[in-house]
């Protein structure tokens, strides 16, 4: 485990009861209220120093951000929110970008593109354009997609050079089949792009959920590492997601063990820095 409190970026919080999560209907294992209070209970000796909430599906997004906010005003680990905003309206999503930038909390958006059928969904002129101005709000850019949309997000990240992105959970690749091609000359490819980081989150609901190892997991993380290396790679959890799949305490000893051989400069770095830096927290 850590020696020092680490940052999770990038933790979910949500009330079936207090609003309308649409996915979670098809998932009821989640489909229950998860705030910081449960989350301190999954933690174990984990020690958490700063959380980044990140949208999880609420049918009003300005109102979950205030409800993630309610609970940083006696919280103060949450200083990140990445919010939702449709990225696909183009110059007309100004006007979201402007409501969520009178929240000092939010740090950046994120607009869905695992679930489109389209894998070029992000290449529209209007997602494009809606992107290209989250600079003049001071906003960072998440990306959670599946491995086959790697190459069209590659492409985005070229259109929008000002742009600061972070990749969710490695872009998803095919743990479960043992898939390593394309997945890891795309990640490659897109990493060579100076604009954009990775969180290391997510990867073991990619694999089986009951039957996953860490010898699974290991080449994916080991990759991540080498593509991006330890400035710009990030911890997260994806938590309470990642409960399908895997405790958390058990996901930081998956992560802590494939870092072993990195410096505790190192080790900080994706532990706390790059998150810092990325977030502005």
């Amino acid at each position: 485990m850590p020696e020092f409190p680490i940052v999770d970026a990038h933790v979910h919080f949500w009330d079936p009861a207090g609003g309308k999560y649409p996915w979670l209907a098809g998932v009821p294992p989640l489909s229950v209220r998860r705030t910081p209070a449960e989350l301190d209970a999954a933690r174990g000796s984990v020690e958490l120093a700063k959380i980044v909430f990140v949208q999880c599906g609420r049918t009003n997004p300005f109102e979950e951000v205030e409800w993630v906010a309610d609970f940083a005003r006696t919280d103060p680990r949450i200083r990140g929110i990445v919010a939702h905003a449709p990225l696909e309206n183009g110059d007309a999503v100004a006007a979201d970008l402007r409501r969520l930038a009178t929240q000092p909390l939010v740090k950046g958006v994120r607009r869905l593109l695992q679930d489109e059928p389209d894998d070029a969904f992000c290449l529209r002129p209007g997602f494009v354009r809606g992107v290209q101005l989250l600079p003049s709000f001071g906003f960072s850019c998440d990306l959670c997609i599946y491995h086959r949309q790697l190459g069209a997000v590659t492409e985005l990240v070229r259109r929008c050079p000002e742009v600061n992105f972070i990749l969710d959970h490695g872009g998803k690749p095919g743990i479960k089949t043992g898939l390593a091609e394309p997945w890891r000359t795309q990640l490659r490819e897109l990493a060579a792009l100076p604009n954009v980081v990775c969180k290391l989150s997510g990867l073991a609901t990619e694999a089986d959920h009951a039957a996953w190892t860490p010898a699974q997991l290991q080449p994916y993380l080991e990759h991540i590492l080498s593509c991006f290396g330890p400035e710009r790679t990030m911890f997260g959890s994806d938590w309470p997601v990642s409960t399908l799949a895997i405790a958390y305490p058990r996901w930081v000893e998956v992560v802590d063990a494939v870092l072993a051989g990195k410096t505790a400069a190192e080790r900080r770095q994706i532990y706390v820095t790059t998150s810092e830096r990325v977030y502005r927290i």
